[in-house]
C-alpha cells in the first residue's frame, strides 16, 4: 500500500460581521496536508455503507490517527465527505463520496 497522495484535511469558518458595510467577510478554510493509499470503494463495501451502489466514492487510508475536526477532505480539485471511518491500530480508514 502506497501512501502517496496529497490529501487535505478542510475545516472552515464563518466570516465575521463587518457592522460598517452589514455584510459577512468571506468564509475561512484552513487545511492541513496527510498522505494516503486512495483507491476506489470495492462494491460490498459501497452495498453495506450505502445499501446500493453510490458513483464517486472513493477509499483512503492514512497512517496514524487524525485527531482534529474537519469538514471536507479535497483530493486535487474535488471536495469529499466523510460517510464511514475506521480507527484501526496504526492506521485510520475513511469512505468519502464526492461534494457538489
Amino acid at each position: 500500500m502506497r501512501y502517496d497522495t496529497q490529501i487535505f484535511f478542510q475545516k472552515s469558518s464563518p466570516g465575521a460581521y463587518d457592522t460598517e458595510t452589514g455584510n459577512y467577510e468571506e468564509d475561512t478554510v484552513k487545511e492541513e496536508m496527510r498522505y494516503a493509499s486512495v483507491m476506489d470503494t470495492k462494491t460490498e463495501m459501497l452495498k453495506l455503507v450505502y445499501g446500493s451502489i453510490k458513483q464517486g466514492s472513493l477509499t483512503l487510508h492514512i497512517q496514524n490517527h487524525y485527531k482534529k475536526e474537519f469538514d471536507f477532505i479535497r483530493i486535487g480539485e474535488k471536495r469529499y465527505q466523510v460517510d464511514y471511518t475506521r480507527k484501526l491500530r496504526t492506521k485510520q480508514t475513511f469512505i468519502v463520496s464526492e461534494v457538489a
